[in-house]
């Protein structure tokens, strides 16, 4: 709920300065005459070819009066003509004329000037990270718009098995989020992509799994099944993370569910896993499967000493 909360305050932060950063403060847009509504009616016109003014009021999301009177003006100014459809006369339809393709170039290279320009001054990852962002989020704004005010999210789905970048990408997971909240350093991140190197080499092994929670391609949760390492046929459960943005959406259920299921059907004697005592959120989760404390200790097996805790998990 804080990282949501934190994430609402910064993309609304934000969203003020490329409003006026963009221009939409003032009373024309993109050095033309014509207020936002005015140059976003002409782009979508252009992009279309032609269509309807009703369409236009779909897309736009504003009221019809307003775009009617928009596109009056536009008509008059010669950017814009009308002619009637040719499968309903009644219909007319909207079109640009060659005043208003010159406009519509002349707005495009002034935008593409800016954007360059701005993403000119970030390295190439942060570029595709701003450019597929952006995609996304004005996508959900859309979403909202259309279906109501809940909250919209990406679906999530749920993987098995190797995966391009997991093991640097489930490794990051961990570094990150124990650094900032638990003070662990290298060591522990270097011990999480050890085991997981180890790991991804058995996953041939039946009694081997992982479970990748992914969003657009990108791993956002895991939770592993080592069925090998603790012997007696006892099942490891391993590599349980979340990113942030995922924390309190049922996610971290979903996997550890998928996870349980695959024991009983490998019919291991008990699943145990280690951790400690100021997980509390995730000590709630693993006892809602059946999960119970079966030892605890001082202990720095990830380097810091800490209260470790073993919860085991009696075969179903």
């Amino acid at each position: 709920m804080i990282s949501e909360l934190k994430n609402i305050q910064t993309i609304r932060a934000a969203s003020r300065l490329m409003v006026r950063e963009l221009g939409f403060m003032n009373q024309n847009l993109a050095t033309t005459d014509y207020p936002p509504s005015a140059v976003h009616s002409m782009l979508e016109v252009d992009a279309h070819g032609s269509m309807t003014a009703a369409q236009l009021v779909q897309i736009l999301g504003l009221e019809k009066s307003s775009v009617s009177r928009m596109l009056a003006k536009l008509v008059k100014a010669g950017e814009i003509e009308e002619t009637p459809s040719a499968e309903d006369a009644r219909t007319k339809l909207l079109s640009l004329t060659g005043k208003g393709r010159e406009t519509v170039r002349n707005i495009n290279t002034y935008a593409d000037e800016r954007v360059a320009a701005a993403l000119g001054k970030l390295d190439p990852f942060t570029q595709d990270t701003v450019s597929q962002g952006l995609s996304s989020y004005a996508s959900a704004l859309k979403a909202s718009r259309e279906n109501g005010e809940g909250k919209v999210r990406n679906s999530v789905n749920i993987v098995t098995g190797y995966h391009p970048g997991m093991i640097g990408r489930i490794t990051e997971m961990h570094g990150s989020y124990y650094a900032r909240e638990h003070h662990f350093g290298s060591f522990f991140e270097r011990k999480v992509a050890a085991g997981l190197v180890d790991f991804s080499d058995r996953l041939d092994k039946p009694c081997n799994q992982i479970w990748l929670a992914m969003v657009n391609d990108r791993v956002v949760g895991s939770v592993a099944i080592d069925g090998e390492d603790l012997g007696n046929n006892e099942a490891h459960l391993r590599w349980f993370i979340l990113d942030d943005g995922c924390r309190g959406s049922g996610v971290g259920r979903k996997l550890i569910a998928e996870a349980m299921k695959f024991c009983d059907e490998q019919k291991f004697t008990s699943v145990q896993l280690w951790t400690f005592n100021k997980l509390k959120a995730a000590r709630r989760l693993y006892e809602s499967f059946g999960f119970e404390l079966s030892k605890e200790w001082e202990g720095d097996q990830w380097g810091s000493t800490i209260t470790e805790q073993q919860f085991t998990r009696k075969s179903r």
